[in-house]
C-alpha cells in the first residue's frame, strides 16, 4: 500500500468517528458579575450511573480507535523489551542494616530488600506485588526506626493519595497489630527510642465521596507502637486555620520535633518546635510567618540549620540557635550562589549541597562552617539524587540519569572523594546513537529560556521531524534530565524529544517561579509556545509534526496552549490536567494550588483564570489538533471531572478530521504507584496515537 493510500486510510478511520452523547445541562454560575456556564457539570459526580455510562463509552470509541492502529503492538512490544532491566534504588542505612528497592524489570511494583552487609545475599523485606492480583495497591511511604528493627510503611490501593499506615518488625518480615488510616500528604519519623512516630493524619471523610471531597484540618499525631489509633496523641492542630498541613521531622539527637508548617503547594512555611525531653513543654514557635521557604538540614545542640531562599531566592544555609532565636543572631552559612541550591545534607561532618545549574546538577561540599571542600565529579551533565544518611557516616550513595543514560547507583567516599558504581542496569539500546544539546530561546517577553534536545546524531534539519515537546511549568518544581525506556521508543522512530525549562518550575530560584505564578501565569505558556516556535524556525519540525504533552499542571499547558494556538501543533496529549481553572479550588487537595494559580474568589485572579483556562476558551466550530486526553477514574489529586468535561466541550467545539479522544484508566490514580503493566499500555497507545497523528513511518 503506498503512503497515500495509508493516509487516506487513516483520514477515513478519522472521518468515521462518532462521539458519544455529552448531554448538557442549564447550568450557570456568577463569578463577580460574569455569567459562566457549567453545561457538563454532571460529569463531576463520576460514580453516577450517568458518568458511568459516559466513560463506557468513550473508552469504548477510544480503545477501538487505537486498537485498529497497526504500529500499536509493536510498539508494544518494543516497550515491554525496553521496559525488561533492572532498576535500582538509592541504598540508604539505618545502624547496621542496609534497604534498597530494586525491580526485576516488569515487576508493577518494585521491592524493598533488605541487608546486613553490601556483598551480603539480599531479603526481601516488603513486596507490594504479593498485595494485589493486578498490582493496584503501592508501597507509598516509609519509615525506618533508627536501630533498624522497625519499619513504618505507607499503602495506596489504586493510585489514591490516601494511605494506609502499618508496622513490620524487621527481622521476622512479620507486620505488628498497628494499623492507621485516613492519613494523605505525610510521611512518619520514629522517635529515637523507637517506641512510636510522629504522621499527619485528616478526620475520617464520607466513605461514598472520599474521592472529591475537599481536605482541610490536617492534624499532627503521634503513634505509640502496640496501641490503637484512637490512642494517638494529638500533638497539634489549628482548628482556627483549616488549610494548614503539618510535616513532623525527628531531629537526628532526638531531643526536638521540628514542625513545618505549609499552605498546600506555596514553598513558604513556618517552623515550630518541641523539646521531646520533656512531653509536658508546649509547641514552640519559631518562624510564625509565611514569608520564605524553611527545609530542616540537621541539628547539632540548639542550633538548627536550613536551607532557605529568605532573601535569597536562589536559596542558602542559614543556622538558627533555637536558645537565642531573634532574627538578628541568625548566622549565614552558605551564601546564595549563582546556581541554585536545591538542597542540603550532612555526612562525615559536611555539608553536601545540591544545585542546579542551568537545569542539571552539580554537587558541592562544604564544612560546617560553610568553607567550600570541593566538587563531586559527577559522570556527565544530567540529574544527581541521593547523598543521604546520618551526619558522622563516611559512605553515602547517589544515582545519575541523564536522558539516554539509564539511572546508575553510585557509591561516594565522603573522605577521598571518589565514586564507584554500586549497581548500573543494562538496557537494549545503544545510547552512542543519540546526543543531547541545550539550547536558549527568546520568550514572548525576552527572557531567555533552557530547552533539552534530544535525537538520534545526524538529524537532518529538514522540518519535517516527529517532536515531542513535553513541559509543566509550574509550583517550583524543576524538570532535569531523566532517563524513560519510553522516550527511547520515541527516539528509535527517528522522533525529536524536547523539554523546555518553564517559567512557574524552580530551575533558577523562586524568582523564576514566581515569575510564572497567579497574573503571570500566561508566561509559562508563552514560554511553551516560544519553544515550539523555536523548534519549527530552526527546521527541526513543523505544526503538523509536533506534539505537546504534560501532565497534572502540565496537562493544564497542554490544554492552554492547544487553545490559544490551535494552529501551532499536529497533536496534544494533555494528562491528568487541570482543565477548570473556575472549580479546581473546590474538590480534595485542589484548594492548595491557589498558591501557584491564584483564586477564582479574588476578582482580578479570575479574570486572569477565565482567560486561560482550557474549559472555558475552546470556540465553537474551530479545528483542534489531534487529542488524546488522559486521566483515571480514581484520580483524588486532579479529580477526573476536569478531563471529563473538557473532553465533552472539546468534542463539541472541534470540526475537522483531526480524533479528539478520552482514555479514562480504571484502578489508578494521578499516577503514583501506576502498575508496571498499566503505565505499558497507556504509553503503547500514546505513541500509536502519535504514530497515526503525525504520520510517522513505524518501523
Amino acid at each position: 500500500m503506498s503512503q497515500a493510500d495509508m493516509q487516506a486510510d487513516v483520514n477515513q478511520a478519522n472521518k468515521s468517528l462518532v462521539y458519544p452523547p455529552s448531554p448538557k445541562v442549564d447550568q450557570v454560575d456568577n463569578y463577580h458579575g460574569v455569567q459562566v456556564s457549567d453545561p457538563y457539570r454532571w460529569l463531576e459526580d463520576p460514580d453516577s450511573d450517568e458518568s458511568r455510562q459516559w466513560i463506557e463509552a468513550q473508552n469504548q470509541v477510544t480503545f477501538t480507535y487505537l486498537n485498529d492502529i497497526p504500529a500499536r503492538e509493536s510498539l508494544k512490544q518494543r516497550l515491554t523489551q525496553l521496559w525488561n532491566y533492572e532498576k535500582y534504588g538509592i541504598p540508604f542505612k539505618r545502624e547496621n542494616r542496609y534497604f534498597y528497592f530494586k525491580n526485576d524489570g516488569l515487576q508493577n511494583q518494585s521491592v524493598l530488600y533488605t541487608l546486613p552487609e553490601l556483598d551480603a545475599e539480599p531479603r526481601v523485606l516488603l513486596d507490594p506485588n504479593t498485595l494485589s492480583e493486578d498490582g493496584t495497591v503501592a508501597l507509598s511511604g516509609l519509615a525506618i526506626s533508627e536501630d533498624a528493627k522497625l519499619m513504618a510503611y505507607g499503602l495506596s490501593t489504586s493510585g489514591s493519595d490516601w494511605q494506609e499506615w502499618k508496622v513490620r518488625d524487621v527481622e521476622t518480615g512479620e507486620d505488628l497489630p498497628d494499623h492507621l488510616k485516613w492519613i494523605k500528604f505525610s510521611g512518619a519519623d520514629w522517635t529515637l527510642d523507637g517506641k512510636g512516630f510522629f504522621y499527619s493524619r485528616y478526620d475520617e471523610p464520607n466513605e461514598a465521596t472520599k474521592l472529591e471531597d475537599i481536605n482541610y484540618y490536617q492534624k499532627l499525631y503521634f503513634h505509640q507502637l502496640g496501641t490503637s489509633q484512637a490512642e494517638d496523641v494529638l500533638i497539634y492542630e489549628r482548628p482556627d486555620e483549616k488549610n494548614w498541613m503539618f510535616g513532623g521531622e525527628v531531629t537526628e539527637d532526638g531531643n526536638y520535633l521540628v514542625i513545618l508548617v505549609s499552605q498546600g503547594t506555596d514553598p513558604r512555611n513556618l517552623v515550630f518546635w518541641k523539646d521531646l525531653r520533656n512531653p509536658e513543654t508546649p509547641v514552640v514557635e519559631l518562624i510564625n510567618s509565611f514569608e520564605a521557604k524553611f527545609s530542616l538540614i540537621d541539628s547539632e545542640g540548639t542550633v538548627f540549620w536550613f536551607e532557605t531562599d529568605l532573601d535569597a531566592p536562589r536559596s542558602r544555609v542559614i543556622a538558627i540557635d533555637i536558645a537565642n532565636p531573634a532574627r538578628e543572631n541568625w548566622q549565614e552559612v552558605i551564601p546564595q550562589a549563582d546556581e541554585t541550591l536545591m538542597g542540603a545534607n550532612i555526612l562525615n561532618h559536611q555539608f553536601v549541597a545540591f544545585y542546579l545549574k542551568d537545569a542539571y546538577t552539580q554537587v558541592k561540599v562544604f564544612d560546617l562552617n560553610g568553607t567550600f571542600i570541593r566538587e563531586v565529579e559527577l559522570p556527565g551533565i544530567g540529574s544527581a539524587g541521593g547523598f543521604g544518611g546520618k551526619r558522622h557516616d563516611t559512605e553515602t550513595f547517589y544515582s545519575f540519569t541523564s536522558f539516554t543514560t539509564p539511572t546508575t547507583i553510585y557509591r561516594y567516599d565522603m573522605v577521598s572523594g571518589e565514586s564507584s558504581v554500586f549497581r548500573q542496569p543494562t538496557v537494549d539500546f545503544n545510547p552512542d546513537e543519540y546526543e543531547t544539546k541545550q539550547v536558549f530561546y527568546a520568550s514572548k517577553d525576552g527572557t531567555r529560556v533552557p530547552m533539552f534536545i534530544t535525537h538520534k546524531k545526524g538529524l537532518e534539519l529538514n522540518g519535517n521531524n516527529p517532536t515531542y515537546l513535553y513541559g509543566y511549568g509550574g509550583f517550583n518544581i524543576s524538570l532535569t534530565p531523566s532517563f524513560s525506556p519510553s522516550n527511547i521508543v520515541w527516539l528509535e522512530l527517528g522522533g525529536v524529544f524536547a523539554v523546555p525549562n518553564l517559567r512557574g518550575g524552580g530551575e533558577y530560584g523562586e524568582e523564576w517561579h514566581q515569575t510564572g505564578t497567579k497574573l503571570n501565569k500566561q508566561n509559562v505558556f508563552d514560554d511553551f509556545i516560544a519553544a515550539a516556535e523555536w523548534l519549527i524556525e530552526h527546521q527541526y519540525t513543523s505544526p503538523k509534526k509536533l506534539a505537546i504533552a504534560g501532565g497534572s499542571n502540565g496537562g493544564l499547558l497542554v490544554g492552554a496552549c492547544m487553545t490559544q494556538r490551535p494552529d501551532l501543533f499536529g497533536a496534544a496529549l494533555p494528562a491528568v490536567g487541570v482543565m477548570d481553572m473556575l472549580r479546581f479550588h473546590k474538590f480534595t487537595i485542589g484548594w492548595a494550588w491557589c498558591s501557584d494559580y491564584g483564586s477564582p474568589e479574588n476578582l482580578e485572579e479570575f479574570q486572569a483564570l477565565y482567560a486561560y483556562s482550557p474549559l472555558h476558551n475552546l470556540k465553537p466550530e474551530t479545528g483542534y489538533p489531534a487529542t488524546l486526553i488522559t486521566t483515571a477514574d480514581h484520580d483524588d489529586r486532579v479529580v477526573p471531572a476536569h478531563s471529563f468535561k473538557f473532553a465533552a466541550a472539546l468534542q463539541e467545539a472541534h470540526v475537522g478530521n483531526n480524533p479528539v479522544l478520552i482514555r479514562i484508566e480504571t484502578k489508578a490514580g494521578h499516577g503514583a504507584g501506576k502498575p508496571t503493566a498499566k503505565v505499558i499500555e497507556e504509553l503503547s497507545d500514546r505513541w500509536a496515537f502519535l504514530v497515526r497523528s503525525l504520520d510517522i513511518q513505524s518501523p
